[in-house]
């Protein structure tokens, strides 16, 4: 039963995620290595809240509003490459969520 590998990596920095996700995709193609994606998912904004003092009494600045760039990698079988791949240092900013999966074939009845 083969396992499948999906590597999610999200970033606030959208060409620095292209570059590392186009490196993961090169390297697989160079290997045969079966690989799915990337598969983009809609950038998430976010509004964080800032207050001008510690004091809750304190006026607050405008919120900090950043985006969130996400893209999905699906490797099916070849455990040793995707173990390689989730196990390298990734450029600051870049964060890496695995999941393995074992996908069991129909059994035909």
């Amino acid at each position: 039963m083969p396992f499948v590998t999906t590597l999610t990596l999200q970033s606030g920095d959208r060409a620095v995620l292209e570059r590392v996700v186009g490196n993961i995709k090169e390297r697989a193609e160079r290997k045969g290595i079966e690989l799915k994606g990337p598969h983009a998912a809609s950038p998430v904004d976010y509004s964080v809240p800032q207050s001008e003092r510690l004091a809750a009494d304190g006026g607050r600045f405008s919120p900090w509003r950043y985006t969130v760039y996400i893209r999905r990698l699906e490797i099916v079988g070849h455990d040793d490459f995707a173990r390689s791949i989730a196990g390298e240092p990734l450029p600051e900013g870049i964060h890496l969520d695995v999941d393995v999966e074992r996908v069991s074939a129909p059994d035909g009845r």
